[in-house]
């Protein structure tokens, strides 16, 4: 039998022995498979977390020779020759492209890569199939998907039917996509199409951002925007509920003499930083200020886990002990990994291996920490409630759809609150560049804002953003100044981003139809049209039209615009109960997308026909139907 075992010179020997006995601290003569990652390090083959613990089995039941649960050094050059070895250099040739656990995808061909190189995170990749496969295991449409394999590229072959993607969004934001407008059986490439469409329109819908993936690149796998997307969308979900209107008990962390609107303006990173130091000031440990280099250690967590692990008080809770035994240990990794033992005695062992938490991941260290507050936030309310409880009124459907909107255009940075976010109007510029209204920058005061005078610097900002607004853009904006906006005045704050979306969807349309001006009154006469044409009995007066609470009118232009999209059994027409009109609008949004228009507007923004929402879903279907005729 050939033997394909690499041999190893004296001087690798030597280097090899140097590289054990650096991770052998205990001079014990053996390694565990926590230090293994380390080890690969020191003789020179990094390899990713993931990776390695991958093959820690394999290692242990292959190559532990004596059976002992140890490495000694004959096994370490073992498994060094064997990862040399010409047999398996094959499953290795990645490495050439690959450096602390990224991947660069491009190519020698200039014809395929145009030159460029695109790199991904392959500890994400992982975090993220384990997140979906954990989150959809019990879905029934997602049987021949799941489980799947987070070491291969199985998760970009899975994304590309577009079912776990629309399943995915659901997941973050339940009841976004109406399930029976999901292709799910005896799939072409043109229903695939449909769900991919229906996918990236709704998690642009969800306010992430989508400018530049279309369904062709998710089809194909393309493993960076797949990746961008999906954390987009993990992320929407993390962060559903640290939000003060939806968790009150946020309010515990409150600091002394500070006001609930000051805390309601922090950001959801923000608050799960605060939500940690909190956790650690009663734990007596010193607070972290990110989520990258102050977690490495582990230590913080161990903290965070005895604070916040169940203590047994509530009948339907038992108590979970939190063992600090591992606390003490002097490898990082190795603390790294009984850390997360102890937070998988919660159900929380996700987003991280403990690579990720000694590299300090910023990212999958966030979603971690969102993943524990979520499950685990151990906050209760003050008991003194002279609170303004209109503060935690929460955010309505019109202020989430604009805020949505924007974040979907790329917006930086992103809107989690659509008052305070705007108070220095840097958004509301950005808005006017994507509606081509020229701004001059030169004018625009930039943070950082200086401590005294800042708040100034922000109100001449505004001014800016109203002038521009009635000179240049010619909006109505009578009897706003800047300092409503700065000041976050509601109604005068909308009157104006109303205006930038209406502006941004009548751009559109302009374009489809050559640079020709668009209004109110040629929509509603192309929609009459395009229902007449199609023998349809539906037709609008206005955008305020009784009949459009049904969706029917909104239905048969879907129809006529794109036939068969709409599923006749799926529509109630007659005897329509307030649910039914719900049902109706659901679908009728989901199709809508789903055919490619990118509508933003919800379901109840037809069942009670408010009519600038109403003006955009139809506006959006104007523009596909235009762009199916070109």
């Amino acid at each position: 039998m050939e033997n394909n075992i690499t041999t190893i010179s004296r001087e690798e020997l030597e280097e090899l022995r140097e590289a054990f006995s650096k991770i052998d601290i205990d001079n014990s003569g053996y390694v565990s498979d926590y230090e293994l990652q380390d080890l690969f390090k020191e003789a020179s083959l990094p390899l990713p977390g993931y990776k390695v613990r991958e093959i820690v089995e394999k290692i242990i039941a292959v190559t532990d020779t004596n059976k002992d649960g140890r490495i000694d050094f004959q096994e370490f050059v073992s498994i060094i020759q064997e990862l040399k070895s010409k047999d398996i250099s094959k499953s290795f040739r990645k490495s050439i492209n690959k450096k602390q656990g990224i991947t660069a995808i491009g190519g020698t061909s200039a014809i395929s890569s145009e030159g460029t190189q695109h790199s991904y995170s392959e500890e994400e990749k992982v975090a993220f199939v384990n997140w979906i496969n954990k989150a959809l295991q019990d879905d029934p449409d997602c049987k021949h998907l799941l489980p799947m394999n987070p070491s291969d590229a199985s998760l970009f072959k899975s994304l590309a039917d577009g079912i776990l993607l629309c399943k995915m969004i659901n997941f973050s934001q339940p009841d976004t996509i109406d399930e029976r407008a999901i292709n799910k059986k005896k799939l072409t490439p043109f229903t695939i199409s449909e769900n991919l469409n229906l996918a990236l329109n709704s998690a642009s819908a969800i306010g992430c951002t989508v400018v530049n993936i279309g369904s062709q690149d998710l089809q194909e796998g393309k493993p960076h925007l797949v990746l961008g997307l999906l954390w987009q969308i993990i992320k929407v979900g993390l962060f559903a509920d640290i939000e003060i209107s939806r968790n009150e008990a946020l309010i515990a962390l409150l600091n002394e003499g500070e006001e609930l609107d000051q805390l309601m303006k922090l950001s959801p990173e923000e608050l799960l930083l605060r939500w940690v130091n909190y956790h650690l000031a009663n734990a007596g440990w010193q607070k972290i200020n990110n989520f990258s280099q102050d977690i490495k250690d582990s230590r913080a967590y161990y903290h965070l886990l005895d604070q916040i692990a169940p203590k047994g008080g509530d009948l339907d809770k038992l108590p979970i002990k939190i063992d600090f035994s591992g606390f003490h240990d002097k490898n990082d990794l190795r603390r790294a990994e009984y850390m997360l033992q102890q937070a998988d005695k919660l159900g929380c062992r996700q987003f991280v291996t403990p690579a990720d938490v000694v590299a300090g991941n910023p990212k999958l260290n966030l979603a971690f920490v969102a993943n524990l507050f979520n499950t685990y936030p151990a906050l209760h309310k003050p008991d003194n409630s002279s609170y303004d409880l209109n503060l935690l009124e929460g955010e309505s459907n019109e202020e989430r759809t604009f805020r949505n909107w924007m974040n979907s255009l790329g917006v930086s940075p992103y809107v989690n609150h659509l008052y305070s976010d705007l108070s220095d109007a840097l958004i509301i510029f950005q808005l006017y560049d994507m509606t081509r209204v020229l701004v001059d920058w030169n004018r625009v005061n930039k943070p950082p804002y200086p401590l005294l005078g800042g708040n100034m610097k922000k109100i001449e900002n505004c001014n800016y953003a109203v002038e521009l607004g009635k000179t240049k853009a010619k909006f109505s904006l009578v009897g706003i100044a800047g300092h409503d906006l700065n000041e976050g005045n509601p109604t005068l704050t909308l009157a104006l981003v109303w205006q930038l979306m209406r502006r941004y969807t009548l751009n559109v349309l302009s374009d489809l139809g050559d640079g020709e001006k668009v209004n109110d009154e040629i929509i509603i006469k192309w929609v009459n049209q395009t229902l007449a044409k199609a023998n349809k009995k539906t037709s609008i007066m206005s955008f305020k039209d009784k009949s459009i609470s049904t969706s029917l009118p909104v239905l048969d232009l879907i129809d006529a615009i794109a036939p068969k999209a709409v599923r006749p059994e799926m529509v109630k027409r007659e005897d329509l109960s307030s649910e039914d009109k719900l049902n109706n609008a659901k679908y009728a949004i989901s199709v809508a997308r789903k055919i490619g228009a990118r509508i933003y507007a919800l379901p109840d923004d037809l069942v009670e026909v408010k009519p600038k929402m109403v003006m955009t879903v139809f506006a959006c279907l104007m523009g596909r139907g235009l762009n199916r005729i070109k």
